[in-house]
């Protein structure tokens, strides 16, 4: 059995836990536009996020009544290895890692990006070395200090949302900014139908979305770092699935009612030219600003989120010894230069390969792309550990007071659906590459276990 890891210091509150979580699952798609979702169902996309969200929901409540009982860092990888097997909460936990280490990446590609709308010379480089430096000086400071700032990044992405909502509505009833004349909700059926790609497309829509969900369980890692950690849980966990279903289909029905699916592709960004109708003429400027923190807050809590869990490791032999150091700020300091470390390295080759050649870009899509499966693990892991956990705390269970609803037919559910998910990750021709890279990476870190640690365990 894999040591514990030495509690952290718990300094977070249950707001900035909330918005942690948030953060990590609102990302900069959303306000790029999602139409590599729109198009393979149309309007109908709006149900796929439900969709996916109650299978989130099931995954979330069956998290939350773990840690409830037991609240540490990293924990649906203590889960996993406690009630499912060793090789799983292994697996959960490099998963995690390499998840955060190549969003890491992507996110830092995308800040210099968008930085170059204000700063047109500025270099790569020099930029990504200065977010990089931020976000891990945010980091070593202290976990208050990380959980403040990704506070505020994702307040920045909420207020943004809910402005989105509200105007849209407006054009929608009213006619605000499209002539006096409301816009109505016969985008909704008029191109095409509200199912326009069938079940199949339906379902390739959903092997896209379930990217977008992901960074929900942060929850899991950050209930080591909290105050309170039962009633911050309890109330985490009930409140944001909701709001992250409410920003996300609540934005894109906007989306999808004010303007012709099959045009989306055309239009740039929703959230700019939405802004732009109303009036707003800053709107490629303020939106610019609010991807740009989507990208921060996205890295941020990727850092966070994997450094905890590589600190973890440290302690359980899983990795290096010095990553288990913990610093007079009571942070872990050696994993949190570590995964900044990887992620600049990471960063670097993508400067260096669009150097040599603009079609070396391409091989970078796929990477970052691959973290998508890696990310499902601890998804997989929660549910198959829940189950093991109520059959070994019968009488736990009794006086609990946060339990899964509908045990154990909501997780079997819940467990078919996110296998059906991935089954049609590998039909789909945009996510098949990524999805078998994702693949690969689990097998060789499974050999790895298997062979280093096996025999052990």
């Amino acid at each position: 059995m894999a040591k514990k890891a030495p509690e952290l210091k718990r300094s977070m509150t249950a707001g900035q836990m909330e918005m942690i979580s948030l953060g990590g699952a609102i990302g900069v798609g959303l306000f790029m536009g999602s139409a590599s979702t729109i198009k393979w169902t149309g309007p109908s996309v709006l149900l796929a996020y439900m969709f996916v969200g109650l299978i989130l929901y099931i995954v979330m409540r069956a998290l939350g009544e773990m840690l409830y009982v037991d609240p540490g860092t990293g924990s649906f990888a203590d889960y996993a290895a406690e009630h499912v097997h060793p090789i799983a909460g292994y697996l959960a936990e490099w998963a995690n890692v390499f998840q955060y280490v190549v969003v890491g990446i992507s996110e830092v590609v995308a800040t210099t990006e968008y930085l170059r709308f204000w700063w047109k010379g500025t270099s790569d480089w020099v930029a990504g070395l200065i977010i990089i430096a931020f976000l891990l000086l945010a980091n070593l400071v202290s976990a208050k200090a990380y959980a403040t700032l990704e506070f505020w990044f994702a307040m920045i992405k909420v207020v943004t949302i809910i402005l989105m909502i509200i105007l849209g509505f407006m054009v929608i009833l009213f006619g605000f900014g499209n002539g006096g004349h409301p816009v109505g909700f016969s985008n909704l059926w008029s191109h095409g139908g509200f199912f326009t790609g069938g079940i199949k497309g339906f379902l390739f829509s959903m092997a896209i979305i379930v990217g977008s969900y992901q960074g929900i369980e942060l929850i899991g890692i950050s209930a080591g770092e909290v105050a309170n950690p039962q009633e911050a849980i309890v109330k985490s966990v009930k409140s944001v699935l909701w709001r992250i279903l409410i920003f996300y289909v609540g934005a894109i029905f906007v989306i999808v009612t004010i303007y012709p699916w099959d045009e989306l592709g055309n239009i740039g960004s929703p959230f700019v030219t939405t802004f732009a109708k109303v009036g707003i003429t800053a709107a490629a400027s303020v939106i610019n600003f609010v991807v740009l923190t989507a990208a921060l807050s996205g890295a941020n809590s990727g850092i966070y989120s994997s450094s905890r869990m590589l600190y973890k490791m440290a302690h359980e032999e899983y990795a290096p010894k010095t990553f288990g150091y913990v610093s007079k700020h009571i942070v872990p300091s050696h994993a949190i230069i570590g995964i900044t470390s990887g992620i600049f390295i990471g960063f670097m080759m993508n400067v260096l390969l669009q150097f040599f050649s603009k079609s070396l870009e391409n091989v970078f899509v796929v990477v970052y792309s691959s973290s998508v499966l890696p990310g499902m693990v601890a998804w997989f892991v929660i549910l198959l550990a829940e189950l093991r956990f109520r059959r070994k705390n019968k009488e736990l269970m009794k006086k609990h007071p946060f339990k899964l609803p509908l045990y154990p037919y909501s997780n079997y559910f819940a467990l078919f659906m996110l296998v059906l998910i991935v089954v049609f990750m590998f039909i789909n021709p945009e996510t098949r590459i990524s999805v078998a890279v994702g693949a690969v990476v689990l097998i060789v870190a499974a050999l790895a276990y298997v062979i280093k640690y096996g025999k052990k365990n």
